[in-house]
């Protein structure tokens, strides 16, 4: 007796081709993965924050840190007086973020440069970005702050303009190296290249090396302007009225920490979406670099 022959069905996928029943089993067991994964992660979130909970509601003073920190009323309060606030480091961000870009991107054109021309300069960013690198940009603040009016130049500075010039000489330093790694990434023979089908030095390194060496350190340029986003809230150091200063005004008059929380939260939310952009980015790089793509 002749066994039957095993039937091996073959289904249509949608872009045309015949897709196996092996393959089928296989998306099912990909798919019932991944809604194991899913239900596993979501049963741990969930017994961590009952575990936080639990942890809060029975400890001792519980009761008098929410009365203090996270009170309703106080929150409902302060928060118009902390929004206001936070416009002006939202505009201290944008003019920072613009003035680093371009000092961080001259210092870094200038320290991979090979010119002799420009020796002076490329030993006067070697130490401009190792003093700034290595002082604490609160201190920068405090040094530039108070430093240039007391020179009596320039007659009375706004706080909040020193403050963006504070944050643009402190965060130039590090973007600026994040910059001349990526200039120095770039494969020699991509400038050659470039110089043989008869572009300039400067067109070379605009339209060559800077695009692709953006690419390459985009996720840590994100990082430091997520960075840069929280520490353009210590401008209030130097008097100026963000959202720190009014939460501190409203603390110093209610004896209520609630409006530094009222300032983290906006801080949080403004920077939520960039942190999930760069984790996006990030990602999408090392899938693109896995797959043997263009980064």
């Amino acid at each position: 007796m002749t066994a039957a022959p095993t039937e091996t069905r073959q289904y249509n996928a949608p872009d045309g081709h015949e897709v196996s029943q092996v393959e089928l089993k296989r998306r099912q067991y990909r798919v019932h993965q991944q809604i194991q994964s899913t239900i596993t992660s979501l049963i741990s979130t969930i017994v961590f924050v009952v575990v936080i909970v639990i942890g809060l509601k029975l400890s001792p003073g519980w009761p008098r840190v929410k009365e203090t920190f996270f009170s309703g009323e106080y929150f409902v309060k302060s928060f118009p007086h902390v929004l206001d606030g936070l416009w002006l480091n939202i505009r201290v961000l944008l003019v920072a973020v613009v003035g680093v870009a371009i000092l961080s991107t001259l210092i870094a054109l200038v320290r991979t440069s090979r010119s002799p021309i420009l020796f002076p300069l490329r030993i006067l960013a070697l130490i401009y970005t190792t003093v700034m690198r290595g002082v604490p940009i609160i201190v920068v603040l405090y040094l530039i702050g108070f430093g240039i009016p007391g020179l009596g130049l320039f007659g009375r500075i706004d706080p909040s303009v020193l403050g963006t010039i504070a944050v643009v000489m402190g965060y130039s330093a590090y973007v600026s190296e994040v910059l001349r790694a990526g200039f120095n990434d770039v494969h020699p023979s991509q400038r050659a290249s470039a110089r043989s089908l008869g572009l300039t030095s400067g067109q070379t390194t605009r339209l060559i090396v800077i695009p692709q060496a953006l690419r390459k350190v985009a996720p840590a340029l994100m990082n430091d302007f997520i960075s840069m986003q929280k520490d353009v809230g210590l401008i209030s150091v130097l008097g100026a009225v963000d959202a720190v200063r009014a939460a501190q005004i409203d603390v110093a008059s209610t004896y209520n920490f609630t409006p530094y929380v009222v300032a983290s939260l906006l801080f949080i939310l403004m920077s939520v979406p960039f942190i999930l952009l760069n984790d996006w980015y990030t990602e999408r790089l090392r899938k693109r670099e896995l797959s043997g793509g263009t980064v």
